[in-house]
């Protein structure tokens, strides 16, 4: 395969996949490519969308590749998310999913210690959404289960990996100008809340 067809179908794949793929993923429908060749395309291809100033770009999110459009171009991709409805996570999942995340792996027990309420309903929908997962159980008395969080987690808040939630630089960024965008209501919830469990005094004022 020529390095001109090679970059279209590469393009292709991650512009017609509604899941972020991994370069691995990409490898398995093209013989005789590798990992090392995949990723020069895509360097390559976000090159030249910024060369010809292309309302989109690729970016990594949970270990894969999506396509997404540009920031510049949020106040009209906003509106037609208005026009969209959407099963937004209750206060109580967030709050849920916030420790799970920074507190990974956790037991129940320790969730219920951090929030001081029953989890139970609260975990049985975060699993339901797959936004996490039973890993195992702990090694400590009674062997209790042990959640993480998942690929979806991370696709959810459309983020690369979880080494991308304590910084919060570009999240912030993005809400800051983006206030009113539905698609990113859960996203400003969850940064008030990991903002209150990393710092723990500023949530008990």
């Amino acid at each position: 395969m020529d390095g001109e067809l090679l970059k279209q179908v590469v393009e292709a794949l991650i512009f017609a996949s509604d899941v972020p793929l991994t370069d691995k993923q990409i490898k398995e429908y093209l013989d005789g490519v590798s990992l090392s060749e995949i990723r020069k395309v895509v360097d390559g291809l976000n090159l030249e969308y910024g060369k010809t100033n292309r309302a989109f770009q690729i970016i990594r999110v949970a270990g894969g590749y999506q396509m997404v459009t540009r920031e510049t171009y949020s106040q009209w991709v906003k509106k037609l998310y208005q026009k969209r409805s959407r099963s937004k996570l209750s206060q109580a999942a967030l709050e849920t999913l916030a420790v799970v995340a920074f507190k990974q792996p956790v037991a129940r027990s320790e969730i219920v210690a951090i929030r001081g309420v029953n989890c139970d309903a609260v975990l049985k929908t975060l699993l339901e959404r797959k936004l996490v997962t039973i890993a195992g159980r702990s090694d400590g008395p009674g062997r209790p289960l042990i959640y993480t969080t998942t690929k979806e987690f991370l696709r959810y808040f459309g983020v690369n990996d979880l080494s991308d939630l304590p910084k919060l630089k570009e999240i912030e960024e993005i809400l800051k100008e983006n206030e009113d965008a539905p698609e990113l209501a859960d996203a400003k919830d969850l940064l008030k809340l990991t903002e209150d469990l990393e710092n723990p005094e500023n949530a008990a004022q």
